[in-house]
């Protein structure tokens, strides 16, 4: 059980953090195919009546497409047809893949739906069998269904606008799907989104179209599905097409055929359902997908269509420009209600729908109007995109920002809105919408509100929003404080390689302690099973190397064991890692290293760039970066992969180099102490290990880093000092006391003195004492070196060290030579013990340097690092030989080959000299260029061979016979040919050059070759002609081609190599340079003596060894504060100048014009727009005019032709001219709009399906004329009794007409009495706060305010007493008496009608700290819930009736909303 425990915790592992991709496969399964016939039905005529034509039934079908029983049922008759009788639903035969053909060979997914098809089937379909992702936004395109013009600019607006809002939010796209009007401009902006090859990824655009109208729908139909089904794209056909552009299809079948709109139905439900789903990744509770509805062109029906919508708190965005419907609600949103006028309507109407104005009834364009004003009412879902203008930029901003506005709006409280678009725009990652919408001067973050955000954004890898984040004040310490984030990050970890490696070393971490802790502790372990920081630390710990300590301390619970029984557990979990001591209070966290680190090993550049940035120490983070990166692809095993992190680890080196370049160039010494400067925060290591490890060629071939090394290459003396100074000191040392050689501390106080002296000169001059002495320098406290410092400073230098080495090698080389040539006896002489003690000391500085480790290395990593390198090869290669010589010399029957191995091993001995010279700058390159030479060489002998082998076995199978001696086989199947090649010509090849005496006939002469087979004249019998094509053909391609070869790979290598030898030489000088620090001062043989005092030292009395601050440094915290200071400073300057070289470049250059181009067109192209629409404003303006002065002159000539009668008739009223007002509407209307009701007029009746006959804006009050105003009658169920007419002329609504005649739903006709009770109470919270009492309504789910109707406002609403409790409401009852009158009068509800309305008496009864307060209090307390104590703010959650009764309270008490 525990090993699946733990195979299944890293399946989890991996399988949280990769992203599953979905494909869709062309093949269906049986499957999906039986879900389908399943799940998914359509509809059919079941009774075939003749409709108007013979053969054509009541359902629009022909007699043949329908099925036999329904030609069956007509005959024995069934009634007349009816749609809810005779259409019946069965399961789907369209299904499956559209084949548009065309280019483009489009293939889209299709299904034929009943109209009763539930969304969620729709739904399951399209994500469930379709593998459609979840939207995070749904678009919904409205409009004209027929073709219609639309401005190439703002077509392009539009297309563009909606391709980058659903690309960028992964939205889905509802339309008609037809290849007509508004779908086809959506189509066509899909069509253009895919053959833009900038952009990737899928629009999903999924097009509800009616089954029954479309064109060609036969090829669609097959029981079992089409996959694909090859749909021809006939426009010229009398019904629409679908469009080619589509991703998927709904096609809505009701079972009739040529009836249009018949998908609305479904359109709506399935746009609900969606709205209602939670969106995919969000925190916050009832955050669901959200919803708009874009509008272009349209009718009436459109019109209907914004209206249902914004009153199902659908936010809208219209496009002015677009035409007919679209522009008359653009014009109207621009004005107040009140002057959105029946007539106004008319004009609109006319203007933009000319074609169809005069089929508009009177009636119709009244309900318009209502609806046009309740559109602008809800301006808060309303949203004009003005395509002339810059109000909104583009389409997609403008379709974003409605949503922002709507979610404002529908939010209970301030910071609840904040937090739900904030994640909106997260999941739809429109950086720049949360920048201009919600990071306002308006909204106020704290850190911690924003801690959920950015876990999102890093997450979703978004690191645009990381950084806004970052600008607008997270912080990342705070963010990170606690350790469980950043595990839940890396738990987080997309499929990646260090996120396997990871699982691995979790998995191997629970095996290990299952084995200790067996059975008794299998609860502490399953809680143990998940990704600690302790599992990140050990495996970055491996990627960056043993070297470094642990970058986050291990976690106490390791330490806290029971000592008697797990004593040995300690030690075997400490020890399972190397050696090392792991000091916790050293352990510093540093809050962007750990996300800096987090984005680098999942290969994130933009995220690893971010928090590089906010890093403290960054060039060690870059570098850090580029050794992990390196070590991961070596590691992997994917060669994209692998490729993918050497260029990341090659982009960090650069910024690790751009970094350190600036701070050299501010300042040297402080540059190089930043080199050895050990890093807490990167494992106890420094700048200059990480780049050595990571092979950071170019970061070590720095100038910085090489003055580096020089000054530690010379030690204690200046690196001015030429090479024959120091070799003249070095063996006339008396004379360092004299100024012929410089020494570094004698050569600062001399740079001190020269600018103290120049400091002085300054002030003589200009006699300015007061700026010289603020310039001075500071004392230092370098002092001088004595005489026997300047000694040991000489001998100890690497530099000095080197030469003497050098002499030393010579030396030995000379010794060897002479022994072997000239002293090599039986007994060894006295030099060749003297030679075998040198060779000793030589071994035991090997063995020295293989167990030096000062970087901790390890003895593993250390010999494997020690046999990489060429030179030790040599090494240990010239030891072994001369060891096993010496053993061969000194034994009797093996002299001789001992001196012949010893011999060899001279050779080897002075191979191993090159290496004196790979110091010089000169040499050093070259000795780069021949190994790399000899690598080409190697691989070319391979291809050599194989012509030498081909043509030594024919020549010599040719000239001998059967030659049995393998010497002198080998001698003419491989030597000859090979001295061929250097000119050497064989004589047994030809007939004139052959000598019988120079071979033997029987091959008994050893030292002869055997004799070529002879004929009976004792001449050579082998075709001779052969022989010699053979030996050309040979030289043809061995001289001529492959040695020519050869010479051109040396000077392809000797090219290539030479632009990078400076490079690669200046990084291998560091392990010379490190060698000789670390070496001992005396040459060999001498050095033996320092062998002895180390093991000594080391060995015998324990003493440490002796550490060099010169590779490693630890800074005091005060100094390395200001270094790492200094260090941001430079990085902050790196950064802006890489930001003014790129913005320079010919590329970003190109870029910027082409946008300044961009813009100036589009500008210049809206201001055409804005001229033509001012010149047309100006002619219609000019025109209503011309009407007008027609229409007053007219009246004035009826006026002159009834003068004689002018006294006995009624003065007729002037046309008013320039108003453009109805007529009928009064001063005292105009006074009263902004007070007219609202809900009172809504179109349907609350809780019934009575529509209110509509009643615009201007026809509310009583006094206006309202000739066409025929209300309905409505009595609820509840009032069954009816009254007469002439009782209701007796009530009339104070409030104006409603559209609805009757009682409605309220109990009486007149007004009805409403009592609404404001409890409040001060709590002192540390601020004195205002609260109220809310009570719960189960029916709404709601808190409302205490209230109910009444007889009397004497007295509580009796329901009250369910609400509150018989104890509390009789308290409160007793106490009604002392509340205080807040309103008193008429309230716009929706329940009211013409002759029955709703009148509310509001009371406050404020608690205060008497004892019945009190009680009534604690009865609340009691509650269990029902009954809430709220603050009093402005987001209250109440309705607005209530919400105004609370302000009114709240100014009681003088407080604010």
């Amino acid at each position: 059980m525990g090993d699946t425990g733990g195979s299944q915790l890293i399946q989890n592992l991996t399988l949280s953090a990769s992203t599953a991709l979905k494909v869709v496969s062309l093949t269906p399964t049986f499957h999906h195919v039986t879900w389908i016939r399943q799940n998914i039905r359509k509809k059919e005529c079941c009774f075939f009546e003749k409709g108007a034509r013979e053969d054509v039934c009541m359902c629009g079908y022909s007699k043949s497409e329908h099925v036999d029983d329904a030609v069956q049922t007509e005959d024995s008759g069934g009634g007349t047809w009816d749609p809810h009788t005779h259409v019946r639903e069965v399961p789907t035969d369209a299904f499956g893949d559209i084949d548009f053909g065309g280019l483009r060979q489009t293939t889209t997914k299709y299904a034929r739906v009943s109209t009763e098809t539930s969304p969620e089937v729709v739904y399951q379909l399209m994500t469930e069998q379709w593998k459609v992702s979840p939207p995070n936004l749904l678009i919904s395109v409205t409009g004209g269904a027929k073709n219609f013009y639309l401005k190439t600019r703002l077509k392009n607006v539009f297309q563009r606008g909606l391709i980058k809002v659903a690309q960028t939010t992964g939205a889905w796209i509802i339309t008609g799907g037809t290849n007509t009007g508004v779908m086809k401009h959506v189509g066509q902006a899909v069509r253009d989104y895919y053959l833009s090859s900038s952009m990737q990824g899928q629009i999903v655009t999924i097009g509800l179209a009616t089954w029954g109208v479309i064109h060609n729908k036969e090829v669609l139909v097959h029981s079992q599905g089409c996959f694909p089904a090859h749909y021809p794209m006939d426009v010229k056909g009398r019904l629409p097409c679908l469009d080619n552009n589509h991703t998927h299809f709904l096609l809505v079948d009701d079972g009739t055929h040529g009836r249009y709109g018949v998908e609305i139905d479904l359109r709506s439900r399935l746009e609900k359902y969606i709205s209602g789903k939670n969106l995919g990744h969000c925190k916050t509770v009832g955050v669901t997908i959200p919803v708009v509805l874009v509008v272009l062109d349209g009718g009436a029906g459109t019109l209907n269509t914004i209206y249902t919508a914004m009153l199902n708190d659908t936010p809208c965005v219209v496009l002015e420009g677009s035409g007919r419907m679209a522009d008359v609600i653009a014009h109207a949103a621009g004005l107040p209600v009140s002057q959105v006028t029946i007539s106004l309507i008319h004009r609109l109407l006319k203007k933009f729908l000319s074609l169809e104005y005069d089929n508009f009834t009177d009636l119709k364009i009244i309900e318009w109007t209502k609806k046009i004003q309740d559109i602008i009412r809800m301006s808060h879902l309303l949203t004009v995109f003005r395509g002339g203008g810059d109000s909104h930029g583009d389409v997609d901003v403008a379709i974003l920002q409605a949503l922002f506005k709507a979610s404002r709006a529908s939010a209970s409280q301030v910071v609840e809105g904040w937090r739900r678009q904030l994640e909106l725009a997260i999941v739809w990652n429109r950086v720049d919408i949360a920048a201009t919408e919600i990071f306002t001067d308006e909204s106020q973050w704290k850190s911690s509100d924003l801690h959920w955000a950015m876990f999102s954004a890093l997450v979703g890898n978004k690191p645009q929003f990381v950084s806004l984040l970052l600008e607008n004040g997270v912080s990342l310490r705070e963010f990170l404080h606690s350790e469980d984030t950043l595990c839940d990050l890396y738990k987080q970890l997309p499929n990646c390689f260090f996120l396997r490696k990871l699982a691995k070393r979790v998995r191997a971490s629970c095996g290990r302690r299952r084995r200790v802790f067996a059975a008794r502790n299998r609860v502490r372990e399953a809680q143990n099973q998940c990704i600690s920081l302790t599992h990140v630390s050990d495996e970055v710990r491996h990627l960056l190397g043993n070297f470094t300590q642990p970058i986050y301390p291990p976690p106490t619970m390791m330490y806290h064991f029971n000592m008697e029984e797990n004593t040995s557990l300690s030690r075997s979990l400490s020890g399972s890692q190397a050696p090392l001591r792991v000091d916790l209070a050293e352990a510093q966290r540093d809050p962007a290293r750990d996300l800096f680190l987090w984005a680098v090993v999942q290969k994130n550049k933009e995220m690893a760039e971010i928090f590089w940035e906010q890093c403290t120490d960054c060039v060690s983070a870059a570098l850090a970066a580029c050794k992990i990166l390196k070590k991961m692809a070596e590691e992997g095993s994917d060669a994209d992969e692998a490729a993918v992190m050497q260029e990341l680890a090659d982009y960090f080196e650069m910024h690790a180099i751009g970094v350190f370049t600036q701070c050299y160039s501010s300042g040297e010494e402080r540059a190089k102490k930043l080199l050895v400067r050990v890093s807490p925060f990167w494992g106890k290591t420094t700048c200059l290990r990480l780049a050595l490890e990571a092979n950071c060629k170019s970061f070590v071939a720095l100038s910085g880093v090489q003055a580096l090394l020089t000054e530690i290459w010379c030690g204690e003396l200046s690196v001015d000092n030429p090479v024959w100074r120091v070799t003249t000191c070095m063996i006339f040392f008396p004379l360092i006391y004299t100024s012929f050689l410089i020494y570094r501390p004698d050569e600062v106080i001399q740079k001190q003195n020269e600018n103290s002296e120049d400091i002085r000169t300054v002030a003589s001059v200009t006699g300015c004492v007061d700026r010289t002495k603020a310039k001075s320098p500071a004392p230092t406290t370098t002092k001088s070196l004595n005489c026997w410092s300047r000694l040991v400073c000489l001998y100890s230098s690497p530099q000095v060290k080197f030469y003497w080495n050098i002499v030393s090698y010579f030396a030995f080389l000379f010794l060897f030579a002479v022994v072997l040539m000239m002293d090599f006896q039986t007994t060894p002489s006295p030099a060749e013990i003297l030679l075998y003690v040198w060779l000793f000391s030589v071994v035991s500085e090997e063995v020295r340097q293989l167990f030096y480790d000062p970087d901790g290395f390890g003895l593993h990593k250390k010999a494997r690092m020690y046999i990489r390198e060429l030179w030790n090869i040599l090494d240990v290669l010239s030891i072994v030989l001369f060891i096993i010589g010496l053993v061969f010399r000194l034994t009797i029957e093996h002299f001789y080959a001992g001196k012949i191995i010893l011999c060899i091993d001279f050779v080897v001995f002075c191979l191993r000299l090159m290496a004196i010279f790979s110091i010089s700058r000169t040499l050093g390159p070259k000795i780069i260029i021949v190994r790399r030479m000899m690598m080409d060489m190697f691989f070319f002998m391979f291809l050599l061979s194989i012509w030498v082998v081909a043509y030594g076995v024919a020549k010599q199978g040719i000239l001998i016979h059967n030659d049995n001696r393998l010497e002198w086989i080998f001698r003419g199947a491989v030597y000859e040919p090979y001295l061929i090649i250097f000119g050497y010509v064989p004589t047994n090849i030809d007939y004139s050059e052959f000598n019988l005496e120079s071979c033997s006939m029987n091959a008994t002469d050893p030292l002869k070759p055997k004799c070529p087979v002879l004929n009976e004249n004792q001449t050579p019998a082998f075709p001779e002609w052969l022989t010699i094509i053979m030996l050309c053909v040979y030289l043809l391609f061995a001289n001529i081609l492959l040695l020519n070869l050869l010479i051109a790979i040396f000077n392809f290598t000797f090219q290539e190599v030479q632009d990078n030898t400076d490079r690669i030489w200046k990084f291998q000088r560091y392990e010379l340079i490190r060698e000789y620090h670390s070496r001992p001062s005396a040459p060999p043989p001498f050095i033996i003596l320092s062998h002895l005092y180390i093991f000594i030292r080391n060995v015998i009395l324990c003493r440490p060894p002796i550490k060099s601050r010169k590779f490693r440094t630890e800074l005091p915290h005060t100094e390395e504060e200001e270094l790492l200071s200094w260090e941001a400073l430079m990085k902050d300057r790196y950064l802006l100048s890489t930001q003014q070289q790129r913005s320079q470049t010919m590329e970003r250059c190109i870029v910027d014009t082409a946008q300044k181009v961009t813009s100036i067109t589009d500008r210049l192209e809206r201001e055409e727009d804005i001229r033509s629409a001012i010149l047309i404003k100006r002619l219609a303006r000019l025109e209503e005019q011309v009407f007008q002065s027609a229409k007053g002159l007219q009246w004035i000539m009826e006026s002159l032709k009834s003068i004689p009668g002018l006294a006995g008739k009624e003065e007729q009223p002037l046309p008013i001219l320039s108003t453009g007002k109805d007529t009928s509407e009064t001063l005292e209307s105009e006074k009263e709009t902004e007070g007219f009701h609202v809900k009172a007029r809504q179109f349907q009746y609350p809780n019934s399906k009575v529509t209110r006959f509509p009643v615009p804006e201007e026809k509310v009050p009583w006094e206006v004329s309202f000739s066409s105003y025929m209300p309905s009658y409505y009595n609820s169920e509840d009032n069954l009794e009816g009254l007469d007419s002439k009782v209701l002329e007796n009530y009339r609504n104070p409030g104006g007409r409603t559209g609805i005649r009757g009682r409605g739903s309220l109990m009486h006709p007149g007004p009805n009495l409403h009592v609404d009770l404001v409890i409040t109470r001060l709590r002192d919270s540390g601020r004195c706060v205002l609260e109220f009492l809310a009570v719960e309504d189960k029916k709404q789910q709601l808190m409302v305010l205490p209230g109910g109707p009444v007889e009397s406002s004497e007295h509580l609403p009796s329901g009250l007493m369910t609400t509150l409790g018989k104890s509390l409401y009789e308290r409160l009852h007793e106490k009604i008496a002392e509340g205080i009158l807040v309103f008193e009068g008429y309230v716009d509800d929706a329940r009211n009608t013409d002759n029955a309305w709703v009148e509310t008496t509001v009371l406050n009864l404020h608690l205060d700290s008497s004892e019945d307060s009190q009680d009534i209090i604690n009865m609340v307390a009691c509650s269990r819930g029902s009954l809430q104590w709220q603050e009093v703010s402005c987001k209250n959650g109440l309705c607005s009736d209530q919400s105004d009764s609370l302000r009114r309270v709240a100014l009681l008490h003088n407080r604010n909303s």
